[in-house]
Protein backbone atom coordinates (compact mmCIF):
# COMPACT_ATOMS: atom_id res chain seq x y z
CA UNK A 1 0.00 0.00 0.00
CA UNK A 2 1.29 3.49 -1.06
CA UNK A 3 0.80 6.10 1.16
CA UNK A 4 1.59 9.77 -0.12
CA UNK A 5 1.65 12.42 2.06
CA UNK A 6 1.80 16.37 1.83
CA UNK A 7 1.53 19.32 4.82
CA UNK A 8 1.42 23.04 4.89
CA UNK A 9 0.14 23.87 1.27
CA UNK A 10 -1.18 27.28 2.02
CA UNK A 11 -2.97 27.51 -0.66
CA UNK A 12 -0.74 26.68 -3.63
CA UNK A 13 -1.89 22.79 -3.29
CA UNK A 14 -2.64 23.04 -7.33
CA UNK A 15 1.36 23.81 -7.16
CA UNK A 16 2.31 20.18 -6.12
CA UNK A 17 2.56 17.37 -8.43
CA UNK A 18 1.05 14.95 -6.32
CA UNK A 19 2.10 10.98 -7.37
CA UNK A 20 -0.20 8.24 -7.18
CA UNK A 21 -0.58 6.37 -4.70
CA UNK A 22 -3.68 4.52 -2.33
CA UNK A 23 -3.51 6.95 0.69
CA UNK A 24 -3.09 10.47 0.07
CA UNK A 25 -2.82 12.18 3.89
CA UNK A 26 -2.34 16.06 4.65
CA UNK A 27 -0.86 16.83 8.09
CA UNK A 28 -2.68 20.51 7.92
CA UNK A 29 -2.27 24.16 7.32
CA UNK A 30 -4.35 23.47 4.03
CA UNK A 31 -5.00 27.57 3.97
CA UNK A 32 -3.33 30.29 5.01
CA UNK A 33 -5.86 33.12 6.31
CA UNK A 34 -7.85 29.92 7.02
CA UNK A 35 -10.90 31.91 5.42
CA UNK A 36 -14.30 30.08 4.36
CA UNK A 37 -13.23 30.64 0.48
CA UNK A 38 -9.53 28.86 0.91
CA UNK A 39 -10.76 25.73 2.77
CA UNK A 40 -13.52 25.54 0.16
CA UNK A 41 -11.36 25.90 -2.86
CA UNK A 42 -8.80 23.34 -0.87
CA UNK A 43 -11.49 20.65 -0.10
CA UNK A 44 -13.20 21.00 -3.73
CA UNK A 45 -9.25 19.95 -5.24
CA UNK A 46 -8.64 17.27 -2.06
CA UNK A 47 -11.74 15.29 -2.62
CA UNK A 48 -11.18 15.43 -6.61
CA UNK A 49 -7.95 14.00 -5.92
CA UNK A 50 -7.48 10.22 -7.84
CA UNK A 51 -6.50 8.35 -4.64
CA UNK A 52 -8.92 5.68 -3.27
CA UNK A 53 -8.54 6.77 0.16
CA UNK A 54 -7.86 10.85 1.17
CA UNK A 55 -7.14 11.73 5.17
CA UNK A 56 -6.77 15.19 6.22
CA UNK A 57 -6.68 16.73 9.52
CA UNK A 58 -6.89 20.66 10.65
CA UNK A 59 -3.51 22.64 11.35
CA UNK A 60 -2.51 26.32 13.24
CA UNK A 61 -4.06 28.55 9.89
CA UNK A 62 -6.82 26.39 9.33
CA UNK A 63 -9.79 28.83 11.71
CA UNK A 64 -12.47 27.95 9.24
CA UNK A 65 -12.60 24.30 9.98
CA UNK A 66 -12.20 25.02 13.96
CA UNK A 67 -15.16 27.24 13.56
CA UNK A 68 -17.10 23.39 12.49
CA UNK A 69 -14.74 21.31 15.36
CA UNK A 70 -18.01 19.73 16.55
CA UNK A 71 -19.95 19.48 12.94
CA UNK A 72 -17.22 19.04 10.40
CA UNK A 73 -19.33 17.17 8.58
CA UNK A 74 -21.38 20.37 7.21
CA UNK A 75 -18.31 21.45 5.25
CA UNK A 76 -16.40 18.30 4.42
CA UNK A 77 -16.92 16.21 1.61
CA UNK A 78 -17.79 12.57 2.26
CA UNK A 79 -14.72 11.22 0.21
CA UNK A 80 -12.34 12.65 3.05
CA UNK A 81 -11.82 11.24 6.10
CA UNK A 82 -11.45 14.01 8.40
CA UNK A 83 -9.17 13.61 11.86
CA UNK A 84 -9.94 15.57 14.90
CA UNK A 85 -8.76 13.02 18.11
CA UNK A 86 -10.09 10.63 16.05
CA UNK A 87 -9.17 7.21 13.77
CA UNK A 88 -9.81 5.71 10.54
CA UNK A 89 -9.32 2.01 9.71
CA UNK A 90 -7.97 1.01 6.32
CA UNK A 91 -7.35 -2.36 4.98
CA UNK A 92 -6.44 -3.09 9.07
CA UNK A 93 -3.93 -0.28 9.43
CA UNK A 94 -4.78 1.91 12.24
CA UNK A 95 -4.57 5.80 11.23
CA UNK A 96 -4.72 8.65 14.20
CA UNK A 97 -5.15 12.15 13.27
CA UNK A 98 -4.77 15.35 15.57
CA UNK A 99 -4.47 19.09 15.11
CA UNK A 100 -3.85 20.35 18.01
CA UNK A 101 -0.25 22.25 18.41
CA UNK A 102 1.21 23.92 21.55
CA UNK A 103 0.68 27.90 21.67
CA UNK A 104 -0.96 30.43 23.69
CA UNK A 105 -4.49 30.43 21.51
CA UNK A 106 -4.43 33.36 19.17
CA UNK A 107 -4.03 30.65 16.79
CA UNK A 108 -6.33 27.68 15.51
CA UNK A 109 -6.41 24.52 17.21
CA UNK A 110 -4.16 25.61 19.67
CA UNK A 111 -3.27 24.19 23.28
CA UNK A 112 -1.68 25.42 26.43
CA UNK A 113 1.53 22.92 27.18
CA UNK A 114 1.69 20.36 29.57
CA UNK A 115 -1.32 19.04 30.93
CA UNK A 116 -4.25 20.55 28.60
CA UNK A 117 -2.50 19.26 25.47
CA UNK A 118 -2.00 16.21 27.15
CA UNK A 119 -5.26 15.40 27.25
CA UNK A 120 -5.35 14.98 23.71
CA UNK A 121 -2.14 12.77 23.21
CA UNK A 122 -4.11 10.11 25.74
CA UNK A 123 -6.56 9.76 23.37
CA UNK A 124 -4.25 8.06 20.66
CA UNK A 125 -4.94 4.26 20.76
CA UNK A 126 -2.06 2.03 21.43
CA UNK A 127 -3.07 0.14 18.26
CA UNK A 128 -2.07 2.92 15.98
CA UNK A 129 -0.06 2.33 13.23
CA UNK A 130 -0.02 5.72 11.69
CA UNK A 131 0.22 8.96 13.64
CA UNK A 132 -0.99 12.18 11.92
CA UNK A 133 -0.57 15.50 13.90
CA UNK A 134 0.23 18.80 12.60
CA UNK A 135 2.47 19.38 15.56
CA UNK A 136 5.69 18.13 15.82
CA UNK A 137 7.25 15.84 18.52
CA UNK A 138 10.01 17.80 20.96
CA UNK A 139 13.30 17.25 19.25
CA UNK A 140 12.63 15.85 16.05
CA UNK A 141 12.53 18.23 13.14
CA UNK A 142 10.68 20.52 15.15
CA UNK A 143 13.52 23.44 14.42
CA UNK A 144 13.05 27.31 13.78
CA UNK A 145 15.83 29.46 12.10
CA UNK A 146 16.69 30.60 15.32
CA UNK A 147 17.75 26.72 16.77
CA UNK A 148 14.39 26.81 19.29
CA UNK A 149 12.65 23.77 19.54
CA UNK A 150 8.67 24.29 19.43
CA UNK A 151 7.53 20.66 19.17
CA UNK A 152 5.32 19.00 21.91
CA UNK A 153 7.19 17.31 24.98
CA UNK A 154 4.23 15.94 25.51
CA UNK A 155 3.64 14.26 22.21
CA UNK A 156 7.05 12.96 22.14
CA UNK A 157 5.99 11.08 25.42
CA UNK A 158 3.19 9.50 24.00
CA UNK A 159 4.77 8.06 21.07
CA UNK A 160 7.55 6.61 23.09
CA UNK A 161 4.75 4.82 25.80
CA UNK A 162 3.02 3.70 22.96
CA UNK A 163 5.58 2.58 20.91
CA UNK A 164 4.06 4.19 17.90
CA UNK A 165 5.88 2.52 14.39
CA UNK A 166 4.74 6.35 12.06
CA UNK A 167 4.52 9.76 12.97
CA UNK A 168 3.30 12.14 10.48
CA UNK A 169 2.70 15.50 10.96
CA UNK A 170 4.48 19.45 9.73
CA UNK A 171 4.40 22.55 11.14
CA UNK A 172 7.99 23.49 10.74
CA UNK A 173 8.22 24.31 6.98
CA UNK A 174 12.48 23.85 7.53
CA UNK A 175 12.61 20.49 8.77
CA UNK A 176 10.87 18.79 6.17
CA UNK A 177 12.41 14.84 5.52
CA UNK A 178 12.17 11.72 7.35
CA UNK A 179 13.91 10.52 10.72
CA UNK A 180 13.77 7.09 11.57
CA UNK A 181 15.09 5.93 15.19
CA UNK A 182 14.70 2.34 16.38
CA UNK A 183 11.31 2.24 17.09
CA UNK A 184 9.31 4.94 15.29
CA UNK A 185 9.39 6.74 11.61
CA UNK A 186 9.22 10.56 12.13
CA UNK A 187 8.14 12.02 8.28
CA UNK A 188 7.66 16.14 8.42
CA UNK A 189 5.41 16.29 5.09
CA UNK A 190 5.78 20.74 4.46
CA UNK A 191 5.33 21.19 1.09
CA UNK A 192 6.36 24.60 1.53
CA UNK A 193 9.82 26.01 2.38
CA UNK A 194 10.34 28.69 5.30
CA UNK A 195 9.79 31.32 2.27
CA UNK A 196 6.11 29.50 1.35
CA UNK A 197 7.79 28.23 -1.64
CA UNK A 198 6.49 24.49 -2.88
CA UNK A 199 9.84 23.29 -3.11
CA UNK A 200 9.23 20.17 -1.10
CA UNK A 201 7.70 16.94 -2.69
CA UNK A 202 5.41 14.81 -1.62
CA UNK A 203 6.53 12.12 0.59
CA UNK A 204 5.84 8.70 0.01
CA UNK A 205 5.44 5.34 2.20
CA UNK A 206 4.86 1.85 2.27
CA UNK A 207 2.78 0.39 4.60
CA UNK A 208 4.81 -2.56 5.92
CA UNK A 209 1.78 -3.89 7.94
Amino acid sequence: MKIIIISDTHNKHRELDIPEGDILIHAGDCTLAGSKQETTQFLNWFSKQPHPHKILIAGNHDFYLEKYENNPEDIIPGNIHYLRDSGVSINKINFWGSPYTPGNGNWAFNKSRGNIISAHWQKIPENTHYLITHSPPFGIMDELDNKRHIGCQQLIKRIKQLEIPNHIFGHVHNDYGIVRTKQTLFANASSLDERYRPLNAPLELKNSH
